[in-house]
């Protein structure tokens, strides 16, 4: 049975609160940047085994112009967010750290609706002012 993009976010979120704990003990002693890069480093290996165990490496030159133009400006934004998380949980609390940075859901929340035509709820928004009020009191209590 296939799991549901439910089961799939929620392995997402279970790892990325593993990520959080397990990079605020591996970047103490070690300069932030230069622990990013260990952590992509590993994230590279660990894809390409993935993809090439799976059989699902594709021709580069099948991939239009558009796709690499926006996968390049997803990493760009995946490497900067890395490189502020870092930061951040050297200098904080990771309680307090990944909180404020799951603040990105409330800006995908925003920028779907502005950039993607995407539709949400009264409900939604609710849920939406609750996540950023949560985060704020993390950040400033």
């Amino acid at each position: 049975m296939a799991l549901g993009w439910q089961a799939w976010a929620l392995l997402s979120a279970v790892f990325a609160a593993l990520t959080a704990v397990f990079a605020k003990i591996g970047v103490d002693g070690v300069n932030s940047d230069f622990a990013t890069l260990i952590r992509t480093c590993v994230v590279i290996v660990v894809l390409t085994a993935i993809v090439g165990v799976t059989g699902q490496f594709q021709p580069l030159r099948d991939i239009s112009a558009r796709t690499w133009m926006f996968l390049t400006l997803s990493g760009l934004g995946t490497g900067a967010s890395w490189l502020c998380y870092f930061r951040a949980l050297k200098l904080g609390d990771a309680a307090r750290v990944a909180p404020v940075d799951k603040l990105s859901i409330v800006l995908v929340a925003v920028f779907g609706v502005v950039f993607l035509s995407e539709k949400l709820s009264l409900l939604h928004w609710l849920a939406i002012s609750m996540m950023t009020a949560g985060a704020v009191m993390l950040a400033v209590l």
